[in-house]
């Protein structure tokens, strides 16, 4: 007897007028397992259906239908209201929101106390893997040399790049003490990054390439479909992946 096919989750987006926003419902139509009942952007939607999903202006959140999990791409003064709708109906949270505030921060640790929730500065699920990696092998080799190269676009202004950043704690954590840091901006790379640990006649890389900006997105559904079963908690990539 085959088994029923699971409910998919319904999903919130919220900054879906953003590049990420757009990647997220492009994708999720894409999907069986989840499916999107409504769309928030900053600005008034010029139109109120677009592929069967309904969109909305950020300030008419307080009346969204129901929901199983939000996933959150907008900008620090748009991230109060989600988290506070997602903490006053007990649903997920899934951000990737930047630049928060250390308050802002702080009122993410108080929600996770009551549902789960999830941010990460990068939702590329082998970019999880390679921290830790990483973490490993730092730990492994506290006193070889280790180095983050990271390789962006032109247009990227922020170096090192939070993932870089990202891939130093992890490193830092095992070896107790900083790598050093590399950055080159040229053309369109969509993103590099090498973590390199070295000794005497001896080199390991740990490299990870994106080659497309749809993986970013990918992995926050895989995010959002694995939140869903989890209990109230502050969670880490990581910790999804299974």
């Amino acid at each position: 007897m085959s088994e029923s096919p699971k409910t998919p989750i319904r999903l919130l987006i919220h900054g879906a007028s953003g590049r990420m926003g757009q990647a997220l419902l492009r994708l999720a139509r894409e999907r069986d397992d989840v499916r999107v009942v409504a769309a928030y952007s900053r600005t008034p939607p010029a139109q109120r259906v677009i592929d069967n999903v309904a969109h909305f202006a950020s300030a008419e959140l307080a009346g969204a239908p129901e929901f199983d999990v939000a996933i959150d791409f907008s900008l620090p003064e748009g991230f109060d209201p989600v988290l506070a709708l997602c903490a006053q109906r007990g649903k997920g949270l899934v951000s990737g929101t930047t630049g928060l505030s250390s308050a802002q921060n702080a009122q993410i640790n108080e929600a996770a106390a009551a549902i789960a929730v999830v941010w990460a500065a990068n939702y590329s699920l082998g970019v999880a893997v390679l921290t830790e990696l990483v973490r490993q092998a730092a730990a492994a080799l506290p006193e070889w040399d280790c180095d983050v190269i990271e390789a962006h676009h032109t247009r990227k202004l922020d170096a090192p790049s939070g993932t870089a950043l990202h891939l130093g704690a992890a490193a830092a954590i095992g070896r107790g003490r900083d790598p050093h840091y590399a950055s080159l901006r040229a053309g369109d790379i969509v993103g590099e990054h090498t973590v390199q640990f070295a000794t005497a006649g001896e080199r390991i890389e740990l490299i990870h390439r994106a080659t497309n900006r749809d993986i970013f997105a990918r992995g926050a559904l895989h995010a959002a479909t694995r939140l869903a079963e989890r209990a109230p908690g502050m969670y880490q990539l990581r910790d999804l992946l299974g």
